[in-house]
């Protein structure tokens, strides 16, 4: 899982509430466990004018000229700014997924899903939650200024606008570690890989017959 400590990206703006992971990323795509591959199929639904199907080459589709992440200012953005309730419905992991392989590092909203909130830090992917008011005004500057970019200072817990004000955000601190070292649940297991492999010799040792396979 890739670390995250201080991004500094373009954001896009997803202005709508209750956005749910069927919207993410549609059920049709949830056959595959590969964890790769879902970016281009990110918000399907809204994100094209035709039905999209798992194996489709993105390029053949149609985009949909109105859907924000279609737009010539947001091409490249790696932070979403969201609305209450974001990641909403079923807990598909491959919401997540979608988001990170699109190139999203963090999200920003007033409230997330928990299953979504929790699935993101096990993904690399930053959920930060801020106020009402402070979401509001980072749409109206996303409006008003193209290429509008913010700073995610992790270790300090602060986003960083523009012209420096900083907005103090919340995290667990396990979390937050994991996430600083770039840990996955796999990856915090292998930390111990030299105690696990000391055990498993001893273990073992003490019953050979463990080793023994059925043919």
């Amino acid at each position: 899982m890739q670390a995250f400590r201080i991004h500094k990206g373009r954001v896009a703006p997803m202005d709508r509430e209750n956005v749910d992971t069927d919207a993410i990323i549609p059920k049709q795509y949830l056959k595959s466990i590969k964890r790769t591959g879902f970016g281009p199929n990110l918000f399907d639904e809204w994100r094209y004018l035709d039905a999209g199907e798992p194996g489709q080459d993105p390029s053949s589709r149609k985009p949909n000229p109105d859907f924000v992440l279609n737009q010539p200012r947001y091409q490249g953005a790696s932070i979403l700014i969201a609305r209450q309730n974001f990641g909403c419905g079923s807990s598909r992991e491959h919401a997540p997924w979608a988001l990170d392989q699109y190139g999203f590092r963090a999200i920003i909203a007033p409230s997330f899903a928990d299953i979504f909130f929790n699935n993101c830090f096990k993904n690399g992917l930053l959920p930060i939650v801020l106020s009402e008011l402070q979401v509001d005004n980072i749409f109206n500057e996303v409006a008003a200024f193209p290429g509008y970019e913010l700073t995610i200072d992790l270790e300090r817990q602060v986003v960083i606008k523009p012209d420096g004000a900083e907005l103090p955000f919340d995290v667990q601190p396990f979390r937050k570690y994991c996430l600083l070292n770039g840990f996955d649940d796999i990856g915090l297991t292998l930390r111990h890989a030299d105690k696990i492999k000391a055990y498993e010799a001893e273990r073992l040792a003490k019953k050979p017959w463990l080793n023994n396979r059925i043919v």
